[in-house]
């Protein structure tokens, strides 16, 4: 992305107004993921464009359906459409890195079919490369930001999980990683309502997929449509928060087009190619940080943050730390998300620590900050009068003992 672009790419998200989202996506794979980022933002965004850019999760630009066959024919694996006896010409869903199109296998089975955008991969690293040099020019003259919100650490994230997603094998191998955790703890820790699509790896490759059709709704179509219950978020969070706390390997971009609920009510995990690994000292810092905030132990919850640093802080500094989170975190427990979401206070969180206690909130801490944005977001659109962070208390106490954490 060039400077100028990146600029005109801003004001759309900053000014007043809706963004105009078909220029954003006439600019590419990374102008669409940095605007996904943004969608999370509401310390930032008014939430009503926050809402906007979240259409981008599954509402994104689809391959012209001339050129859809075409595509298939160059990139599947050799005879793929002889596996089949349909194949829908209309896009299902669309998505920044690929579509999604209905099929049905000679052998009974209503599967979809995900193909990646063939302009996406050079145009993307092109993009990030041309990123990544101005934005070290730029932190060359603010030094600070690169301790607050390092550009370049957003930047190499999603870097990271986007080329992750651009090779589709990718998504058998994440959701196979992620089943065996669900066997290994299944003993201690039962997550009975989750499940994975069923892949067919034989006519799959890096650029065509082909998995199980999900007769469900995914949680953006339960928010869409008003329908989306609170004890339905509360069980996605028990499930998302032990691979997030309790592992420290997770889905990394479980946004509400990534998660259906089937016809069961189980939830599947999709779109499984972006798999996270958080060292154990962040995931375990941030889970004593979250603990003690739903138990109302502010002093601890703050210290637990500073775990994440291996700056020792004297006892005046820490006296200042201390005195700027409890300004922050006043009035925090009677609050609901509605008047002080998770997001506008981790943001303010994440700025202290780093600023009055030299905490590091590098790459390794952003994935599971922002798969809590997510959760933020959701709980947001959907029940906006819940008190978020004591809800979250049993299951934490629920991670500890059945996973084991701090152990």
């Amino acid at each position: 992305m060039r400077l100028i672009t990146f600029l005109r790419f801003m004001r759309q998200i900053l000014k007043k107004g809706p963004a105009n989202l078909d220029w954003i996506q006439r600019q590419g794979l990374l102008a669409v993921k940095l605007a996904q980022i943004f969608a999370l933002r509401s310390d930032i965004l008014p939430v009503e464009k926050c809402r906007q850019l979240q259409t981008l999760y599954q509402h994104a630009a689809t391959i012209p359906s001339e050129d859809v066959f075409a595509n298939i024919d160059s990139r599947a694996t050799k005879g793929f459409r002889d596996a089949f006896d349909w194949i829908d010409e209309n896009p299902l869903a669309a998505a920044s890195v690929g579509q999604v199109h209905r099929g049905r296998l000679k052998t009974g089975e209503e599967v979809v079919i995900k193909i990646i955008k063939t302009q996406n991969e050079k145009q993307f690293k092109r993009d990030v490369k041309r990123m990544r040099r101005w934005l070290k020019v730029f932190l060359i003259f603010s030094p600070k930001l690169r301790k607050v919100g390092n550009p370049i650490a957003l930047l190499n994230h999603v870097a990271d999980y986007t080329t992750r997603e651009l090779d589709l094998r990718n998504e058998i191998s994440g959701a196979n990683e992620l089943k065996e955790i669900q066997n290994r703890i299944k003993d201690d820790f039962q997550m009975d309502l989750l499940r994975f699509p069923q892949y067919y790896p034989s006519i799959s490759n890096e650029h065509v997929l082909v998995s199980e059709f999900i007769d469900g709704k995914s949680l953006e179509g339960g928010i869409e449509d008003g329908d989306l219950e609170w004890n339905t978020l509360l069980e996605l969070f028990r499930i998302h928060g032990a691979f997030l706390f309790g592992i420290g390997t997770f889905h990394g971009d479980l946004h509400p087009g990534n998660c259906i609920i089937d016809e069961k009510g189980n939830f599947v995990f999709i779109d499984n190619g972006a798999i996270c690994h958080a060292p154990k000292h962040v995931n375990l810092a941030l889970f004593k940080f979250f603990e003690h905030l739903s138990k109302k132990q502010l002093t601890e919850a703050f210290d637990s943050l500073l775990e994440m640093s291996a700056v020792k802080l004297d006892k005046q500094k820490l006296e200042k730390y201390h005195a700027r989170m409890h300004e922050i975190y006043d009035g925090f427990e009677s609050k609901p998300v509605g008047e002080q979401s998770l997001t506008q206070i981790m943001m303010r969180t994440v700025r202290t620590a780093v600023e009055k206690a030299k905490a590091d909130f590098g790459e390794e801490a952003f994935p599971i900050i922002r798969a809590l944005m997510y959760l933020d977001g959701l709980v947001i659109r959907t029940h906006p009068e819940v008190m978020l962070i004591q809800s979250m208390g049993p299951y934490l106490e629920e991670f500890r003992i059945g996973l084991g954490i701090g152990e």
